[in-house]
């Protein structure tokens, strides 16, 4: 058959022409039927690599060594990689997967967020934003009604006012009539005066023109009666007296419309429960945890390690007992340094749920932030210092502090400088947290619980979301190891509790209603501190003499 006219035809077999092949080889690129594929593997002349047509292409050639096929993948190095890759010595140490097994692994994590975003959060979205319209129809309607009522009190303040002035003109015309009165009065009793003076000026000027003795006899002088002068009148004049328009009464008069409110709730929509596909997978623990690998840091004695956050699965932020706070990547290379704003050593670190470095200050009585490279200073505290911190699901911080007494010890919630709640007695009154600076590490679990360990007391605290009392932990039933001393706290994707044992040097595993599953004590811990888990729930143990961080697998 002309193989031009293959593209027409139905697929066949590269050497014999044999319709419908199921195999393929992925480095010829070639069909082969079942038969043929033992004297395709027969030409010794270059590698072949024959797997099933469902599976064609999924094994990718190396990018370092020409002609070789992936069949592995690197899960420290996040990588496929070939035989000669692993004879090269390159990744000694690392777990190493069969390919196809990550690729299925892999589309089954795609097919769960390709379900939930189909099934849950779509739909979520979408019933959400078909209620906007109906909010703004009822914020149109609102401002009407806020509109009429406004207007209705405008009118009754003018008729107040009109009323104001109207008596304001009474008191005017009655006051002018008042003064009149007495004017006119007045008035008459001069005119009576003035007349009565005329007639005496009259009357004189007669008697002395006439030689009539019994007229000039007669005459009576008034003149002593007549320089008593009327009295003075004095009125005092009304006057308007404004009061000066005072804008801030008149509006407390008028009243004030109620703040707008517009509360953002990170968590106020919440998805509903669908069961495993929302879930996260199930990671039992391993039989026997094991280093990964181990992360070489500056710290040391001279500068001992105290606290380690993930940034991502790839970097690590760590503090010591400098004023430096150091990103590391999985190599052990420094990939950032940022100061603290004081200059004052950090006391704890934590890595908010947006990937932004909160830092404490207890000398400088300060919760920071940094963004970017700008740091920000979120909470100030008076008669107290924030000492430990963790940043919630939900976004807000959640901080560990002391008096300056140290007398007392207390949890509290923030969102942004706001202070929410805060955590300090158990139902009995009795305080939940020893008051001292000594190491209480805190960290929110997956459903939300509390959980700190605490050093001078050797105890796990752990209290629910309403910071009501759950359980406490101060170590296994039965064990010959020494006493429970616990430093760093974390947990993971199972809702499982892990914590360094500083007196031990292991790691105690518990799940989340407290009891004991299993040490992590083989993997040569040297004064184990501070840990933390990435997405993955491999966990990061920082060691404080060594300066190291081990990266160690401990559930599948």
């Amino acid at each position: 058959m002309d193989r031009r006219t293959w593209a027409q035809d139905v697929l066949r077999c590269h050497l014999c022409e044999t319709p419908g092949p199921p195999m393929y080889c992925d480095i010829c690129h070639i069909h082969l039927c079942k038969a043929c594929v033992g004297e395709h593997l027969s030409d010794e002349s270059k590698e072949h690599k024959v797997v099933t047509l469902k599976n064609r292409g999924f094994i990718p050639e190396c990018s370092k060594h020409s002609k070789k096929l992936c069949e592995l993948y690197c899960e420290q190095c996040n990588i496929p990689i070939c035989v000669q890759c692993v004879s090269s010595g390159e990744h000694i140490g690392h777990k190493q997967v069969e390919i196809l097994k990550t690729l299925q692994s892999k589309k089954d994590s795609l097919q769960r967020d390709l379900d939930e975003l189909e099934k849950l959060i779509y739909p979520k979205y979408q019933e959400i934003v078909s209620n906007i319209p109906v909010q703004k129809a009822d914020l149109h309607q609102n401002s009407k009604k806020l509109t009429t009522a406004l207007d209705k009190h405008g009118e009754d303040l003018h008729r107040e006012i009109d009323i104001a002035i109207k008596k304001l003109k009474s008191d005017r015309d009655e006051m002018e009539s008042k003064h009149l009165v007495v004017l006119d009065k007045q008035e008459n009793e001069i005119k009576r005066s003035i007349s009565e003076i005329e007639q005496s000026i009259a009357d004189l000027k007669k008697s002395l023109n006439s030689n009539d003795v019994s007229l000039v006899s007669t005459y009576k002088s008034r003149v002593a009666e007549f320089r008593i002068l009327p009295p003075k009148l004095t009125v005092s004049l009304p006057r308007f007296i404004p009061q000066k328009i005072n804008k801030k009464k008149i509006y407390q008069q008028i009243g004030s419309l109620s703040a707008l409110s517009i509360k953002t709730e990170e968590h106020g929509y919440t998805l509903d429960s669908s069961g495993a596909e929302s879930s996260p997978p199930d990671r039992p623990l391993i039989d026997v945890p094991r280093i990964i690998t181990e992360i070489n840091t500056e710290y040391g004695e001279s500068n001992e390690l105290y606290c380690v956050s993930c940034l991502s699965d790839d970097e690590l932020w760590t503090r010591g007992q400098d004023n430096m706070m150091r990103l590391y990547n999985l190599h052990g290379k420094l990939v950032k340094s940022i100061q603290t704003k004081s200059g004052n050593m950090p006391w704890d670190i934590a890595v908010t749920q947006s990937g932004e470095l909160v830092y404490t200050d207890a000398n400088d009585r300060t919760v920071n932030i940094v963004k970017n490279t700008q740091i920000q200073t979120v909470i100030r505290l008076r008669g107290w210092y924030p000492l430990y911190v963790c940043s919630s699901s939900a976004g807000d911080l959640l901080v560990v502090m002391i008096t300056d007494d140290k007398k007392q010890a207390k949890v509290v919630h923030y969102s942004g400088s706001t202070e929410k709640q805060t955590i300090q007695y158990d139902d009995k009154g009795q305080p939940l947290y020893s008051s001292d600076d000594y190491p209480k590490y805190i960290r929110e679990n997956k459903n939300l619980d509390i959980c700190v360990a605490d050093h001078r007391a050797s105890t796990v605290v752990v209290v629910n979301q309403a910071g009501k009392l759950r359980f406490t932990y101060t170590g296994p039933p039965s064990t010959t190891k020494e006493l429970f001393i616990p430093l760093g706290i974390t947990t993971d994707s199972q809702s499982r509790i892990l914590t360094t044992d500083y007196n031990n040097n292991c790691i105690h595993i518990l799940d989340q209603d407290g009891q004991f599953l299993r040490y992590i004590d083989n993997c040569h811990l040297d004064y184990p501190w501070d840990l933390c888990v990435d997405t993955r729930d491999n966990l990061f143990v920082a060691e404080w003499k060594t300066g190291k961080v081990k990266k160690i697998q401990y559930s599948m």
